[in-house]
């Protein structure tokens, strides 16, 4: 990753807000854009110190009007109460829970009824590395000398790690100023990235919609990763 601008001293909060018209688009489109991006999780009433990390690591989920459809996607069948936020505004968090333990977290892209989504896979710790330790089960002295990976490297790991869950945080409005869990830029520039099959599904794995930034420790894999590099600008 080229180097953004200097975390010693962060301010609160952090960059600006994202726009729905960065979201209004097709999620392979926005999902190599989302990298260098931030995820805040805002603590506690009035809270200063807010849990934060760049995103590294996405996978795009294509609504049911493309052709053909993407049976990995929660929408393919179409709406039901369970993926029903998939079918609302963009740049909503739709969670889910997966093993009956764990949750995942995506991001709404297109404009209503299109339910197109990505897929935050994996996060490089950048505030509140205490608390993601503490959030998930780590004793927090020894939080300096976690793996990053081991606190936001994975979709299951970040959400624990920021304390994200499907009762809690579905639905909400990632773009909005009085959000707890909100998408911001702070200028952070990420010029290129790998682009391979998703993992961790049987159906459609495939598909090239897998984007990564290379070299970073805290993706899914990272000794491993392979494949092709675009320029994202």
């Amino acid at each position: 990753m080229r180097p953004g601008p200097s975390i010693a001293t962060p301010i609160y909060p952090p960059g600006s807000l994202l726009s729905c018209a960065f979201f209004e688009r097709p999620p392979e489109v926005v999902a190599p854009l989302l990298l260098g991006k931030l995820l805040v999780r805002k603590v506690g009433v009035g809270a200063r110190k807010p849990i934060v990390g760049r995103i590294v690591e996405v996978e795009a989920y294509l609504g049911p009007h493309n052709d053909p459809p993407d049976p990995a996607a929660h929408s393919h069948r179409g709406p039901t109460p369970r993926n029903s936020v998939l079918f609302g505004p963009a740049g909503h968090a739709y969670v889910y829970s997966i093993y009956g333990q764990y949750f995942c977290m995506n991001i709404t892209c297109e404009p209503e009824d299109q339910a197109g989504c990505i897929l935050v896979r994996a996060l490089e710790p950048v505030t509140g590395l205490e608390q993601m330790a503490r959030n998930r089960g780590f004793k927090t002295a020894l939080a300096a000398k976690i793996a990053p990976r081991e606190l936001t490297g994975g979709p299951g790991r970040l959400c624990q790690a920021l304390r994200i869950t499907r009762p809690a945080h579905n639905g909400l409005d990632l773009l909005s100023p009085a959000s707890p869990l909100q998408v911001r830029d702070d200028g952070f520039i990420v010029p290129e990235c790998i682009v391979t099959t998703r993992i961790g599904i049987r159906h459609a794995a495939e598909r090239p919609l897998r984007f990564a930034v290379p070299g970073c420790a805290c993706v899914s894999g990272p000794k491993s990763l392979t494949g092709k590099r675009i320029f994202i600008r």
